[in-house]
Formats: structure tokens, sequence, C-alpha cells
């Protein structure tokens, strides 16, 4: 079965998305408040065109709307579209509030409709390769995760380091362990432009005793795409930098303590890097959401966004609370 999409949003991001939803669907609208990018929606003559949310939505043999726009719009579209009866794709975060998170949820539910937050991570095989390693236990038990996300620019003032990076690595961590965080904080500063942080430091505690932690920044001399995961057997890196290397595990640990001396040694053997697909993970990810839509939902995703909002939501007050 073929499904109808409607798209909202086609700036930087919501090209990507419009290409692929164009070869792996029925994209039948087109829709952006900017006249401009109505030469992009040229590409797509089987679309049609508005400026009207409202009137994509009218439609009723559209099935499900993908929304790619400013991320302050995001609650209100999806809600406007889940009450229209579509299906819902939309990017990160899907709100700003856990509470309204927590309503877009409710209602998916209750129409039972499909409501999938685009964590692109998630859907990356370098990463699915990662959650493998951790859930069959090759790792042993999982000590600490920490990544770094740090470029020079893209500079943003209307959103910080931590709702515009953090979402990506907060969205991996949460999925490797599987956990709600029962203890947050962040700290970070703002150079560049007031109120809004350049650089972020966030720490997570989870009640299993795993920690987690993240450096967020576009203020750094260091373009960083990585993700580190220490278990107690082995430990592994993904980086979305390297190009043959996105997965390496470190056969390295601690070993009891000695009997003669009686102290912690450590221990350090082969490295490995496993052969990693290079699908497109956008092209799987959407493919997983038109799945979703065909065989119909049991609302993981949408549940495991949640998890995210309410994680962002606390770490941002704790960024509010604590000046640096």
């Amino acid at each position: 079965m073929t499904v109808r999409v409607g798209q909202a949003g086609l700036g930087n991001w919501g090209k990507n998305l419009a290409r692929n939803f164009a070869e792996l669907a029925d994209l039948t609208w087109l829709c952006d408040a900017d006249p401009a990018k109505r030469e992009l929606a040229a590409r797509y003559p089987q679309a049609r065109w508005t400026d009207g949310f409202d009137e994509m939505l009218a439609d009723p043999e559209l099935e499900a709307v993908v929304i790619a726009t400013p991320v302050p719009t995001h609650y209100s579209l999806a809600k406007q579209a889940l009450g229209a009866g579509k299906h819902v794709f939309v990017e990160k975060p899907p709100a700003m509030r856990a509470s309204e998170m927590e309503e877009l949820v409710t209602l998916a539910e209750e129409h039972g409709l499909v409501l999938m937050p685009g964590h692109l991570l998630l859907y990356h095989p370098g990463v699915a390769t990662v959650k493998e390693l951790v859930d069959s236990g090759e790792l042993g038990e999982i000590r600490y995760i920490y990544g770094n996300r740090q470029n020079l620019g893209v500079i943003r003032t209307n959103e910080n380091a931590l709702w515009s990076l953090g979402v990506h690595d907060l969205s991996v961590i949460l999925h490797l362990v599987d956990e709600e965080p029962e203890t947050v904080w962040a700290h970070g500063t703002s150079f560049l432009t007031p109120g809004v942080e350049d650089v972020v430091f966030c720490y997570l505690r989870f009640s299993s005793g795993k920690v987690a932690h993240m450096h967020l920044s576009w203020l750094d001399p260091h373009k960083m795409r990585r993700m580190t995961v220490v278990g107690s057997r082995k430990m592994v890196v993904f980086d979305d930098m390297e190009l043959e290397r996105k997965v390496t595990i470190y056969d390295k640990g601690e070993e009891p303590p000695g009997e003669t001396y009686g102290e912690w040694r450590t221990r350090t053997g082969d490295i490995f890097s496993p052969k990693i697909s290079n699908d497109e993970p956008l092209r799987l990810e959407c493919t997983h959401f038109l799945e979703l839509v065909r065989e119909r939902s049991d609302g993981r995703e949408a549940r495991e966004g949640l998890v995210v909002v309410r994680a962002l939501e606390h770490l941002q007050a704790s960024l509010v609370a604590v000046p640096v």
C-alpha cells in the first residue's frame, strides 16, 4: 500500500525529507509559508502546493503529515494534524514541554494514529550495532556513556546548544540505557548571544547506577560526533565523523584485585571495527515511519519521544537555575 503523504516545511532539512518521501511514498502535498520555497516544490510536480496548513489537512485522502517546520511550531502543528486524523512524523523535538508531548501521545493513542519523532540517529546502522552490543551483554555491565557533539558553527540565536545539539545525543543515550534518568543537571554559558548558551555540559544519573555526560558546543575547534560506551568487559565508540570505522570495539576493562598486592588492574585486548551498512539513516527512518502507518504502531516511538522531551525540560530547568 502506497501511503499518501503531505509535508510542511521545506527548509534545509525539509528538502532531504521531501526527497525521501517522494521516492518511498505518494507525496501529494507540499506546504510552506515562504513563497520562495515554491521553486523547490517544482521538483515534485505530482504534489500540490499550498501555503496553508489547514488546506493540506482538509484533503480527505491525505493519510500522513511530515512536519519539518521551526521547532516552536512542532507541537501546535502536530496537534492539529492528529486532530484531523492524520498520522504524524515530526522533527525533533516534537514539543518544548513534557506536558505538550504528553498531550500529543494521548491524542495519537486515542485516535489510533502514529506519532513518530524524528530521532534520526536511532536509525543509523552504527547506533543499531552499538545497541545490539549493549543488549547482548557483550560489553558486560554498562558503567557510563558520554557524547561529544561539537563544531565551530552553525551559530544559532533562537535555540541553545542543548535543544539544537543535545537532542541528538540524548535520544541515543536514553535508547541505549533504556531507563529514564532520575537525576540531571546542566551547566552552560552564553558567549555570543545573551540567553542562548553556546556551550553546555550535561550530567545524567540513572537508578541502575549508570551515568552519562554530554558536551555540546558550536564554539569549538573540533568537529566531533562521537558516543562512547564503557562496559565492565568491553568498550565501544560510535564516531559518525569516521568514513570507515564508524564503530570500534575495544576489548578493555578492569581486572579484579590481585591476591598479592590487592590492587585493581586493567586489561587491554584486541580492537575490532565491524562492517557497518552504508544505508542512509534518513531513508531508514522514513521507511520505518511508513511501515508504522501501514501496520499500525504500538506507540513505542511516541513514548520514547516523551522521555526525551521530559529529560530536555529537566536539563533546561537546571541550566536556567544554576548560572555559571
